[in-house]
Order: C-alpha cells, then structure tokens, then sequence
C-alpha cells in the first residue's frame, strides 16, 4: 500500500533569498538562480579547505574564506574546492565579505563559472546565522504551504469517492490536484479510466512502468518512477495484489503529490476492491442459487473457496472504515451493521489483527455450517472484548470437543435459565469469570463501577443457587456461557 505520510520539506528557491531586501544577497557568478531553479535544502558553514565530508547535498556552503590564504595566485586550488563541493551535491556558495576579504575573489568567481556553481556575495552587514535563519523559515513557510496542499487534495479525494461515480471521479480529482493526468488499469495493462492529457510517447512509457508494479507479489515493488520528455511519471499497485494499478503522468514534481497519489491509491484499492475477491457475475449468480434454494454448499463454490471464516469485527462504524477491513482481510464479503462487522474470508487468507478493530474469529467452516461458525464468531468477538484483545479465535476444545452440540447447547440452557432475560448479569458473569473473578478488571471492561459488578455477581450466585467460588462450579458455568448465543 501507498505511503500516507507528511510530504517532506520542499526546498527554498535560492531565487526567493536574492529576493529578500533584508539579505542583500547578489550573485555574481555561476548559472542564473532564477532560470535554472537552483534549490536550497539546508545551510552549512565551513572554512575547510575540503568540505566534502561534512556536505550531504543540497546545501547552501558558507564562507567567509578563511582557506584562501592567497586569492590571486589559487586558481588551481579554487577550481578543486569549488569541483569537491559539487562532488558533494552541493547547490550553491555564498561567500562573506569582510572581515577576512573585501571582495570575492575573483578567481573564486570565475572557478563558479567553470563548474555552473552558483556563487553569492553576503554583504559585511548579514551574517551567516541571518542567512540560515531565513532560510528555515521560508522552508517552514514553504511546508506549511505544501501541507495545506496535500490536505485539501486528500479532501477533495475523498469527496469523489462519494460520488456515484467515484472511480472516474476520484481519477479526475487526482489529475487535477497534480496538474497531470491519471489511468487506472487493469490486470492485463489495458486501461480501465484515465482523466487529463498526457503525451502519445509518455502514455506509451506509463503504461509500460505499471507492469512493473502489476507483477506478482513479492517481486513487484509497491511503486516506481521515470522521466519521459520531461514528464514525470509515476506507478503504484493498487491493494489486493490483483494486477490493478494507477498511473499518474506530470510535467512537475511538487513534495506533496507522492502523498496525494498514496491517498488516492488506498481509496481506488477499496472502489475495485469488487474485482479483487469473486467477480460480480459469480457473486449474483450465488446469491440467484441461494434464493432460489439451492443449499450453500452449492452457492459457496460459485464464491471460489470450500471453507470460509467467520470473522465478527467492532469498531469504527462507517462504511469506508468497514470497505477498508475488508481489504485489509483479502475479502469482498462484508456485512458493515451498525453495531458489528461480519465478514466471511477464504479459508486460506490468514486473519490477523488489525489497528482499530476488535475481532472475533471462528474456526474455517464448510458453507452449510456458517450459521454456527457465525455463533462461534460472536463469541470470540464477546471474549476479546472482556480480555481486552485484539483478536480472540474460538477453538472447539475441552468439554465441547466431546459432547455432541445439540446435548451442549441444551445442557448451557438449562443450567442459564434462572438469568434468561438478563442480559446485564449474563454479560457480567462471562466478563467476571473470564476475567478470573477480578472486580476491578471486570468492572473497567464493563465501564461500571466495582461495587455495581459485586451486587450482580451476587444476584447471579442467588438465581443459579450456586457457589460462584466453587471452582467447578466456574468451569461448568463457563461452559454454559461459551456455548450460550
């Protein structure tokens, strides 16, 4: 999945510096800042005669140049230190007039020229800390801009997904957010949607970029870039590891739009997310069979697996939230109620916990024994709740695994029955017993107070005529409770 990140920093025009009044800045060498776009990403100070280790690229190198014992007669020296700050990936000098030289040397200046570094005079009046301090703050100002970007474009994204339409619609959000065009495709490369213009030879390139990314996993990286006459083109795989993908031509490259991309792949991941699992076809003609009367077993391999898991979720509840978890699980087959999330996951998709949800999971179940599977769920989901944990899975063990259902279901209603239609003292005896008879604990899971938990645990001791310290009395009563519905 795409990364959803803060953009970084974008960098400061070293046109925008010479533009400050306050700075006096003038250049008087090397290629025009203003035409060739030089970029500062950070400033440095040094009067080393070779500041190549101590530059990691980008930066505008200060000096007052204090290594330069000799300024008419040190071409040759000049033109090795000003290639080794190039090495370096340096973007700029600014070199300080005064104290140690009144003016730049012009050796140094026309050493600039040779190697199109771009060479600035700081008058005596700025000092070194007053050119990096506007620096930052122009990059401040610069990332303040660009996240204000990002989140109105990821708004924007998020309102075409809205749409009736929404993957034309998000496809032309993007386009327009980046100033470029936006293709989604399919599995085979062909083009399913595309919204803006881009060049023949650029479309051509793009689409061949998105095989990269349309590869089987693991060999198939998340994303890619290239350069096609001057358009930047970029491909991300789209959740589900399907072969869709989305491929975003630009004719400029801004910090931000990686992360407007990323956006936009997580909500084209969800809208496909129909061809990801069973074809539409087969999903109707499924449910076509089952309402007509076929038995499950029939409409379950239309759905293209023999077992299914049973997963209960809580959690956020909004559609999206419930579109994104099932993603997430590998399934398409989720029933978002307003109170739990079902979803059925093929058997051979591991279900493992997910940030934001609780879940309860049931054993792989054949599709004529999902309603009992469903139960199973209910109650996992019921134990991770009262453990507090993620993700509880229901196993068939112990007692259970030796009475037949029928006799175990029946036997965990008759010995229940005194609290039948109390749901308040059934639900505060499983949490308590589950909890290993811990007011405290059981009294913060059920968000009551202590006092609250010992008053119905009593009632339920009185009703069931039992000794709740009686550890076999627990054990038979937690195997009641686990197979209650």
């Amino acid at each position: 999945m795409a990364d959803l990140t803060a953009p970084p920093t974008p960098p400061v025009p070293l046109a925008a510096l010479l533009a400050r009044e306050d700075l006096g800045l003038r250049q008087i060498a090397g290629p025009d800042a203003r035409t060739a776009g030089t970029a500062v990403q950070w400033v440095h100070t040094s009067e080393m005669a070779d500041p190549y280790p101590y530059l990691l690229g980008g930066e505008l190198l200060l000096t007052a140049g204090v290594h330069i014992t000799d300024p008419a007669g040190s071409a040759a020296y000049l033109d090795d230190y000003v290639a080794r700050i190039l090495a370096a990936g340096g973007a700029a000098l600014g070199f300080g007039v005064a104290p140690v030289h009144d003016t730049v040397p012009r050796a140094l200046a026309e050493a600039c020229d040779r190697y199109s570094l771009p060479l600035v005079e700081v008058p005596p009046r700025t000092t070194f800390s007053g050119v990096a301090r506007a620096v930052w703050r122009l990059m401040a100002e610069a990332r303040h801009a660009e996240l204000r970007r990002v989140t109105e474009a990821q708004q924007g994204l998020a309102t075409a997904a809205a749409r009736p339409d929404p993957v034309p619609a998000v496809l032309r959000q993007l386009a327009a957010r980046l100033g470029g065009a936006a293709v989604l495709y399919g599995p085979d490369g062909a083009e399913l949607q595309a919204a803006g213009q881009v060049r023949d030879a650029a479309r051509d390139a793009l689409r061949e970029l998105t095989g990269v990314v349309r590869r089987p996993a693991p060999a198939a990286p998340a994303s890619a870039a290239d350069t096609v006459e001057a358009t930047h083109l970029a491909a991300y795989a789209l959740g589900g590891g399907r072969g869709f993908a989305l491929g975003v031509a630009t004719e400029r490259r801004e910090p931000g739009d990686h992360t407007i991309a990323g956006a936009a792949v997580v909500l084209l991941s969800l809208l496909t997310g129909e061809h990801q699992g069973a074809s539409e076809a087969a999903r109707s003609a499924a449910l076509v069979r089952l309402l007509l009367g076929a038995p499950p077993e029939e409409a379950g391999a239309l759905l293209g697996s023999d077992l299914w898991t049973v997963v209960h979720a809580r959690g956020e509840r909004t559609p999206l939230a419930a579109a994104a978890l099932a993603a997430a699980l590998g399934t398409g087959l989720v029933d978002p109620r307003d109170d739990v999330v079902r979803l059925l996951v093929p058997a051979g998709h591991e279900v493992t916990a997910t940030d934001g949800w609780t879940l309860g999971v049931a054993a792989p179940a054949a599709p004529g024994d999902l309603p009992a599977a469903d139960v199973r769920a209910a109650r996992a989901l019921r134990r991770a709740e009262a453990t507090r944990q993620p993700l509880v899975r229901h196993h068939e063990n112990g007692l259970a695994a030796l009475l037949a259902p029928e006799e175990a279901d029946a036997h965990a209603r008759v010995l229940l029955a005194p609290l039948a239609g109390s749901e308040a003292l059934i639900t505060t005896l499983r949490t308590w017993l589950s909890l290993h008879g811990s007011w405290d604990r059981t009294a913060v899971a059920l968000g009551v107070h202590r006092n609250t938990v010992r008053q119905r645990i009593a009632r339920c001791a009185a009703l069931l005529g039992a000794d709740l310290d009686d550890p076999d009395v627990r054990m038979e009563l937690w195997f009641a409770l686990s197979r209650a519905s």
